[in-house]
């Protein structure tokens, strides 16, 4: 119940903070859109402002030296289209003039209708003097406007204000921070769907994980405690007869050794398991040559299943080096031929075979022991994992072996699958990169 209570608890982080980051980017992504079309539709309209502007000053101030301005009409086909626009400026705009008092000069030439209905009580702002501005007429009508100096000296005109109508361009921008929101909702809608997603598949590793810890811990736990408790109890026994023989009891002793030598292996596996995890185990790389280590890995072991009348054989034809590290090779071996070893019996067979294929090394090592069942092989490499725990807890497994056999061939970039023999026993094959 409280790793469900942490477990939620993180996923809920892990959900807000992929939210906050969709959210993040998606505002970001709309107020750079939404500005860049404001931008856009407006930059056409100050355009031909400044254009008129320019227009005006050059006709007070007159052109220098002999030039002499074109006129509208069909002299001024040549131009080019800046010029054109500043010779023929657009029809939408309305030029109002202003004296020094903020009172409108050109009431005729700017309509009558026009002025009564909306300019009478305009007022001259100065604040945005020679910038172009954005302003409404009685909350209805857009309009962006220039406002500068008049430079003729020789009239009562101060200033000169022009005015674009913009109206078309603010329903579009209406239009479109409306799209923009409601995108936004969904977008948002969206993200806590996908965060939820996410979180969820972020999690599941590190559920995972945390199962294969405690569940490592208490396997490693009993493993432990096991040996621990048989060593214990045969001390105590020997404790209460100090004045007996080593002979009486060499059982005791002898069962005490071999717990002892059973917890050291298992220390060392689990020392060597945990450094795989976390990362610190880097491999020697040298020039191997397969068949010799083969051979040299496998003589000993002869020997041994001669003894036991089991059948030993070498069927080597890989006799080229590759790039791997010789100490974690020879214990992927050691760990592959000391299980061929406990899980056969007299007459059954033991074999390695070595050859090429595909441009890479394949080692095989078979036993027609006592196998392991089809619905089992895809458990075997996982840590603890025994098949029959009593025949493992005689053969002084605990099934941590072939967890480092496949993390060893993975370190070298391989592969390693188990599969059944066509009358009995298994063949594991281990594929390395040449």
């Amino acid at each position: 119940m409280f790793n469900k209570t942490i477990f939620r608890k993180q996923q809920l982080k892990f959900m807000l903070l992929n939210l906050l980051a969709f959210t993040v980017i998606f505002a970001i992504f709309g107020f750079i859109i939404f500005g860049q079309v404001q931008r856009t539709l407006y930059s056409h309209a100050d355009e031909e402002l400044q254009l008129f502007k320019e227009r005006l000053t050059d006709a007070v101030n007159g052109l220098e030296g002999d030039e002499v301005r074109p006129m509208p009409g069909k002299g001024n086909q040549d131009l080019s289209p800046i010029d054109k626009k500043r010779e023929n400026p657009n029809p939408r705009i309305v030029v109002i003039q202003w004296d020094s008092t903020g009172k409108i000069l050109n009431e005729g030439e700017i309509g009558s209708l026009f002025y009564e209905n909306y300019l009478t009580d305009y007022q001259l702002d100065k604040t945005q003097l020679d910038e172009i501005t954005m302003t409404s007429i009685d909350d209805l009508y857009h309009f962006r406007y220039l406002l500068f100096e008049d430079v003729n000296e020789q009239d009562d005109i101060a200033y000169i204000q022009l005015l674009i109508n913009v109206d078309a361009e603010q329903t579009i921008i209406s239009n479109f921070m409306r799209l923009v929101t409601i995108c936004s909702v969904i977008f948002i809608i969206l993200s806590i769907s996908a965060s939820y997603i996410l979180s969820k598949k972020m999690m599941k590793p590190i559920m995972l994980s945390w199962n294969k810890q405690a569940e490592f811990v208490e396997n490693a736990s009993h493993e432990l405690r096991t040996p621990l408790t048989i060593i214990q109890n045969k001390l105590e026994l020997l404790l209460r007869a100090p004045h007996e023989r080593i002979a009486d009891k060499f059982e005791n002793i002898a069962l005490s050794l071999s717990e002892t030598r059973r917890l050291s292996k298992l220390t060392s596996d689990l020392l060597t398991l945990a450094r795989a995890d976390s990362a610190e185990t880097e491999l020697t790389l040298q020039n191997v040559e397969i068949d010799k280590l083969v051979r040299e890995v496998c003589a000993p072991y002869q020997e041994i299943a001669e003894s036991q009348d089991k059948h030993f054989w070498l069927n080597l034809k890989c006799p080229i080096a590759i790039n791997a590290d010789e100490t974690r090779l020879y214990q992927l071996f050691v760990i592959l031929l000391d299980n061929a070893l406990k899980y056969t019996v007299e007459n059954d067979s033991i074999g390695v075979k070595t050859y090429l294929e595909d441009q890479r090394v394949v080692i095989e090592m078979s036993d027609t022991g006592i196998g392991i069942k089809e619905e089992n092989m895809q458990y075997i490499f996982e840590r603890f994992y025994r098949e029959d725990r009593a025949r493992s807890r005689e053969t002084g497994g605990v099934g941590l072996g072939l967890s480092i056999a496949q993390w060893i061939v993975e370190k070298h970039r391989g592969s390693i699958k188990v599969m059944k023999n066509q009358n009995k026993g298994t063949t594991f094959i281990i594929k390395l990169p040449k």
